[in-house]
């Protein structure tokens, strides 16, 4: 048992033995080390004012990622090398190519949000030597600037990717060795409690630890991304405690692709999935593309989407029609329940005290499937669903409907498979007449909720209309019909 949690702050070890469980990164820059450059502006992971680069060992190498401070507790940087603006420059004054870059591109004008974009654009610089105008552009997702412009920010990105200079001027590069001795030095496997009066941050050791942990604290808030929980926090000022975080556990890291599907530890994140899901389901590729920015992608996980159980989580609707399984885990052991039964009723899981999220097995789809997912939001990128449905289709050699899941988000208060319309279209020929005829089974399986993001009747016809575009899509339209897998 240790009471300290220890990561370097740009060149700095930190030791911390006090330590609420909800203090943020970016309070711990801004207030306690006066590294001011790194900016609050939203505080829900929207603007990138905030924008640092964490880093950590993957897979026995070091890896920078983007991330938002605003909402990244500091109990989750156990381990880890975190960078701000403050870090680029050389000692003398020395602008590093990224930003001198974005002077020489006139890329800032009030200047709010430019630490921000500058540390987007190093993590891009670092991983990526040469990237294309669409890695730029998705690189940039999680940057909001109301004054500039993005056209000079991307020319920045443009020049600096022409530029590159040895890596003995890069404070990263130059350290890499060193920092990466310094981080494997505080890869211990011990269980971390640290308290501040009667609240506690607690990191397990191990997977067993942790189901030692929750059997204990049944209520405890456990935490992987916090790009949901940590806006509980600065938005709705809800205390937690205590916190068990579990992000710096190796067992929930991986990443298997099997001969049947993808088994997806609980820890793994939404930019380490891409990859091998976007080349075996393209469909869902595309759709991790368009949940928040890359900041959020880098942090937020999988595991912790489908537990958390919002009824508007992006990828439960896409995995339940895929037929997706969830493996909970607890002291007592393993159970695994179908994901569609999982979610019971809005706030309500089928997680019994003392479980966690496992891992989620998310089946490959046959080579005669036809699967598509369509996320309906106010704009295209780094924005909340109105709906989000997903459509699972296999055909029988007369061309009637053989197999059909379909499931929606925000269309109810879970995520939530459409049995009515299913049943509708079981044996019947996939047509035109067919789809349209079964449209007002949706009646039956969802009345949806008007909020601030559409209203029920909005929600209703576009679940709708999604049903025609997919077939559409399946029947071979033409292309403009079917511009995108997933819609804007």
């Amino acid at each position: 048992m240790n009471d300290t949690i220890r990561f370097i702050l740009n060149g700095e070890d930190i030791s911390l033995s006090s330590l609420r469980p909800t203090d943020t990164l970016l309070d711990l820059l801004r207030i306690n080390r006066h590294l001011t450059g790194t900016k609050e502006g939203c505080a829900e992971g929207d603007c990138g004012a905030c924008t640092v680069l964490v880093g950590r060992l993957i897979d026995g190498g070091l890896h920078y990622e983007s991330v938002n401070a605003c909402i990244r507790f500091v109990g989750s940087l156990h381990g880890t090398h975190v960078v701000t603006v403050e870090h680029l420059a050389a000692k003398d004054g020395t602008l590093h190519p990224v930003q001198q870059a974005m002077v020489d591109c006139h890329g800032s004008q009030c200047g709010f949000c430019t630490p921000g974009f500058v540390m987007s654009l190093y993590g891009l610089w670092l991983s990526n030597p040469k990237p294309s105008r669409a890695e730029i552009e998705k690189a940039l997702q999680g940057n909001l600037c109301r004054c500039t412009g993005y056209e000079p920010i991307v020319k920045a990105a443009e020049q600096v990717s022409r530029m590159r200079p040895s890596a003995l001027f890069d404070p990263l590069e130059k350290t890499r060795s060193d920092i990466s001795s310094r981080l494997w030095a505080l890869q211990k496997r011990e269980t971390i409690v640290v308290s501040c009066g009667d609240e506690r941050t607690i990191l397990p050791g191990s997977m067993a630890a942790l189901g030692r942990i929750l059997a204990d604290e049944p209520d405890a808030t456990i935490v992987a991304g916090s790009t949901d929980v940590g806006l509980w926090v600065t938005k709705q000022m809800r205390a937690l405690n205590p916190v068990v975080f579990i992000s710096h556990l190796t067992e929930l890291q991986a990443m298997i692709s099997g001969d049947k599907g993808f088994i997806i530890g609980a820890g793994v994140t939404y930019s380490r999935a891409f990859a091998a899901m976007a080349a075996r389901i393209p469909s869902l590729g595309n759709l991790i593309d368009r949940i928040g920015g890359e900041q959020v992608r880098n942090m937020g996980t999988i595991g912790g989407n489908v537990a958390n159980g919002s009824p508007i989580g992006d990828t439960p609707p896409p995995l339940i029609a895929l037929g997706a399984s969830v493996r909970l885990r607890s002291a007592s052991g393993p159970r695994t329940v179908l994901l569609e039964d999982y979610f019971i009723e809005y706030g309500k899981q089928d997680r019994r005290p003392g479980e966690f999220v496992e891992s989620v097995f998310v089946p490959y789809p046959a080579d005669d499937v036809h699967f598509a997912v369509y996320k309906i939001t106010k704009r295209r990128d780094e924005d909340i669903s109105a709906v989000c449905g997903a459509f699972y289709l296999q055909l029988d050699d007369a061309g009637n409907v053989a197999d059909i899941r379909i499931a929606f988000g925000g269309m109810a208060g879970t995520p939530k498979r459409a049995r009515t319309v299913e049943a509708e279209l079981i044996g019947k020929p996939w047509t035109e007449q067919t789809a349209l005829a079964a449209r007002d089974a949706f009646d039956a399986d969802y009345q949806p909720l008007t909020d601030w993001r559409a209203t029920a009747e909005y929600r209703q016809l576009t679940a709708k209309n999604l049903l025609i575009r997919f077939y559409l899509e399946t029947s071979g339209a033409p292309q403009e019909l079917r511009r995108f897998e997933v819609m804007a």
